[in-house]
């Protein structure tokens, strides 16, 4: 059994898809519209076979949070890249192009290289080796 795809509501479907594409690699796939309930969707695929649908629909409604708690639900999604230094690299320009950085990078107590970044939605995105 494998996980099929994650999924994510966004107010901001083109922005947080060109989020993934340009800094995590994603394949964008042709974006879906249900005109009649006004739901639009992409699904971005990672080279390792790995899928996140983001979605957006007009009644959305956002949920504000800080991100700095731990709330019941996903948490963040981590992208293993490879080494340590590709971490470093990212995680500054990630930095560099105004994103958030929550942590690191840093070597935690159970042994991963990582920081922690917001993606545009303030969704935790970490980046490990």
């Amino acid at each position: 059994m494998q996980i099929e795809h994650i999924a994510v509501w966004t107010k901001n479907l083109e922005t947080l898809k060109e989020f993934y594409v340009q800094y995590f690699g994603a394949r964008a796939g042709s974006k879906y519209v249900n005109a009649k309930r006004g739901f639009e969707s992409y699904f971005l695929q990672f080279e390792t076979g790995g899928r996140i649908e983001i979605m957006s629909s007009p009644d959305l409604n956002q949920i504000e949070s800080n991100n700095t708690y731990p709330s019941i639900g996903y948490a963040h999604i981590a992208f293993s890249v490879g080494s340590r230094e590709i971490v470093d690299e990212l995680t500054t320009r990630l930095q560099e192009a105004g994103f958030e950085l929550l942590s690191g990078p840093r070597t935690t107590g159970d042994g991963y290289y990582e920081s922690v970044i917001l993606d545009p939605d303030g969704n935790q995105v970490e980046i490990t080796v």
